[in-house]
Order: structure tokens, then C-alpha cells, then sequence
């Protein structure tokens, strides 16, 4: 009788057993196959919602950071760098520095590699009459922004002012009864009205802006200025202004640097604090997911072994009774001459075959499984994201291998029978 035969009969008339061996392999093969998948859309789904969480926090980041630059830009500059020496006191209360400094220091600040300012204005100002008017005005001479040497150009915050044009505030036209394109005299210079101020409710509606370099002549003041405005950076230091002074101080030792408080700045703090927690969300959400990602891989680690051991225990004790209950034929086959070798193999192969049969009806089970509760379960993802084909293609070579060894001993105990001992008890 060939091997072949053997295990055909052997299958045959044994159908129960057999069909059996092929459940228990496909319960262990689908169940490894579906925790695998399991803690994959898990793990995907854990990425994808930190994933979100990250999108949405660099996109709000990007919302507040430009709110803040164009709302800073609308409240104008917010640094003063004033001479040294100077009287703050004095500032304060007159609104103006009395003592200047050179022009010059604004080319040294925008040539130098300063991070912490952008829109880098001098400024000439002055508390006079007006002759002409008889008016007291503040006065103020500007040019346009000195442009930084290094990074990329920004948009100005004023405009400059050219020739001989001129800007005035709300108080001054609206008494004066001056509009656009009227020409005035101003300390015997003529001047063209470019622009009129809507009002403002601060000392901007007294004030007249004209060019930096005929306000330095009209002041005696040539290449002297009183202040340099600046917008600072949006920076996420705590000590912002430290910073600042410690820079500016580096380059124009001993001018004084102070910074006007506004809803900008605290909108910049809040920036920085809703970064701070938006980081400190997404570091705990990482933290919760990694440890509920050890909770399920621990309850895996156990079931899964559970099952299989479950099952190559099933295959284990049904070879053993089918050897029980067919030990006199094994006895009759070993005294007609049939090898052992041939025994221990047929029994050895149909574990094999009931194995491989068993492990594609669980690749079937799992891609049953992954079809039904691909929802509920698997979070939608496809199935080739969740499984690879190197693992089903390992379960059709495991699987078989398992069931040869929990087969092994029953099998050896099959070929070793004694059949003189068989058959004289029979």
C-alpha cells in the first residue's frame, strides 16, 4: 500500500477527526490573523487622530500668528529707542525726546543682523508754533522705513512722506478748514496738503507730518533725529523686552529702549501659552494612545496563545484517540510488514494536510471578518494596510508545522506499537 493511499483511507475513514484538525487550525490561524489587524487600525487610528490633532494645532498657530502681525501692524510700532541721557520723565510728559542722537544709528541697526525688530522709522519731533497759524502743533519729520539688510522685505507700516507734502490731523484740518491738495505755509516753506487724518483722540490730531530732512533743516537739526520706532518680533520669549534691550544695547550702546504695552502684545502671549498647551495635548494624547496601544497588545499576547495552544491541544488529543481507537489496525498493518517509518509519516502528513486546509479556511474566516466589521472594528481602513501578505503567506507555513509537532507524539506512539502485543490481546 502506497503512502498516498494510506492517508486518503486514512482520511476517509476518519472524515469526523479530520474535519475537526481543519476547525481547530482555522480558529487559531483567523484569530492570530484578526488580532494582528486589530492592533493595526488601531495603531493607524491612534496616528491619524494625533495626526489631527497636530494639523489643527499648526493651523490655529497659523490663524493667531497672522491675526497678531496684522493686528500689531495696526496698532504701529510698539519700540522707542530713545538718545542716551535722555529724561524719560520728560518724555512722558511732553510725548517727545528734547536731546537727539545721529541719523546714522538707524543704517547701523538695519545693517546689522538684529532679529528681535522689524520696520526700523526715525523720527525728528518737536512741540513749536506755528507761525503762519498761530497754532501749537506737534511737529514730525519721517523718511520711509529703513529696510533691513538681511531677511525678507516687509511690507511698510507708514508711508514716507515726499518733497515738500504734508500730513496733518484731524483738529488741525477740520479748524483750519484744510483739505487735500491745499496748499499752506509753514515757517515760510510752501507745502501741499497730500493727506488728512480721520480722528484719532490723541495728540496725532494736533500733529503735522512732513519729510525728515526739511524737518531737520526747519529744526536746525541736520542729520539729527529723537527716536527710532520699531515693531517688535513675534517672539516667544518670556522676557521679550530683555531680550530686545540686550540686542539694540550691543549695537547702540547707551540709547534707552521702551516698549509700548498693547492688546497686540497680550495677544502674543496668548499665542505662546495656547502653543504650550495645544504641545502639552498632543504629548498627552500621545501618552494615553501609546498606553491604551500596551493594554490591547497585552490582552492579544494573551488570548491569541490561549487559542492556539487551545487548538494544537485539540489536534494533540484527537490524534491520540484516533491512534486509541485504531490500535489493532495499526497492529495489523505493522504485522503484514508495513513500515513504521510509513505509519509515523502518514499520520505525521495528514496533520500536515488537515493544518494547510485548516489555515486557508482562516484566511478566509479573517477576510470574512475584516469584511463585516471592518467598521466596527478596523476603523475602515483597507485590508492591505492592516495585514501584510508576508503573514498570511507564514500562517499556510506555521500552521502545518504546529500541527506536525502537536501530532508528533501520538504519531510516534502509533509507530511504535508492538503488534504481537496487539493482536495477542485481541
Amino acid at each position: 500500500m502506497t503512502l498516498f493511499k494510506l492517508i486518503s483511507k486514512e482520511i476517509k475513514h476518519r472524515r469526523l477527526n479530520f474535519c475537526l484538525s481543519i476547525f481547530a487550525i482555522a480558529i487559531a490561524a483567523a484569530s492570530w490573523l484578526l488580532s494582528e489587524a486589530f492592533l493595526k487600525s488601531a495603531h493607524l487610528k491612534s496616528e491619524e487622530i494625533i495626526k489631527a490633532k497636530v494639523d489643527e494645532t499648526e493651523t490655529l498657530m497659523k490663524k493667531l500668528e497672522d491675526d497678531i502681525r496684522k493686528s500689531m501692524k495696526g496698532l504701529g510700532f510698539n519700540i522707542y529707542i530713545f538718545p542716551e541721557g535722555q529724561n524719560m520723565s520728560e518724555v512722558y510728559s511732553q510725548g517727545y525726546a528734547s536731546k537727539t542722537m545721529p541719523e546714522d544709528y538707524v543704517y547701523k541697526l538695519a545693517e546689522s543682523n538684529i532679529v528681535t525688530v522689524n520696520h526700523l522709522l526715525p523720527t525728528l519731533t518737536q512741540s513749536l508754533e506755528w507761525p503762519e497759524q498761530k497754532r501749537r502743533i506737534v511737529l514730525i519729520g519721517i523718511r520711509g522705513q529703513v529696510p533691513k539688510s538681511h531677511g525678507k522685505p516687509k511690507k511698510p507700516l507708514v508711508n514716507p512722506i515726499l518733497g515738500n507734502d504734508m500730513v496733518i490731523g484731524y483738529e488741525l484740518h477740520k479748524s483750519l478748514n484744510l483739505k487735500v491738495g491745499d496748499k499752506v505755509k509753514f515757517m515760510g516753506q510752501e507745502f501741499n496738503i497730500s493727506k488728512t487724518h480721520p480722528q484719532r483722540g490723541s495728540k496725532d490730531d494736533i500733529t503735522v507730518w512732513i519729510n525728515l530732512e526739511i524737518c531737520q533743516k526747519l529744526l536746525n537739526k541736520e542729520k539729527q533725529i529723537n527716536s527710532i520706532l520699531a515693531l517688535e518680533c513675534n517672539c516667544a520669549s518670556v522676557d521679550r523686552i530683555g531680550e530686545i534691550r540686550k540686542e539694540l544695547s550691543a549695537i547702540l550702546p547707551g540709547t534707552q529702549i521702551i516698549e509700548h504695552d498693547s492688546k497686540a502684545l497680550a495677544r502674543a502671549e496668548a499665542r505662546t501659552k495656547t502653543e504650550k498647551t495645544a504641545k502639552k495635548e498632543i504629548a498627552s494624547m500621545q501618552e494615553q494612545q501609546q498606553q491604551l496601544q500596551e493594554k490591547r497588545e497585552g490582552v492579544v499576547a494573551v488570548l491569541v496563545p490561549f487559542i492556539g495552544l487551545l487548538s494544537l491541544g485539540t489536534i494533540a488529543l484527537l490524534a491520540f484517540l484516533n491512534v486509541k481507537e485504531r490500535i489493532y489496525e495499526l497492529g495489523l498493518l505493522l504485522s503484514i510488514g508495513v513500515k513504521t517509518s510509513k505509519i509515523l509519516t502518514a499520520f505525521l502528513m495528514k496533520a500536515c494536510c488537515s493544518a494547510f486546509v485548516g489555515a486557508l479556511l482562516g484566511i478566509i474566516i479573517f477576510q470574512l471578518g475584516l469584511n463585516l466589521g471592518n467598521a466596527k472594528f478596523f476603523n475602515s481602513f483597507e485590508t492591505a494596510l492592516l495585514i501584510d501578505n508576508s503573514k498570511i503567506l507564514l500562517t499556510l507555513v506555521v500552521m502545518p508545522l504546529l500541527a506536525i509537532m502537536a501530532t508528533w507524539l501520538p504519531a510516534l506512539w502509533a509507530a511504535q506499537t508492538d503488534p504481537a502485543e496487539v493482536l495477542r490481546n485481541d
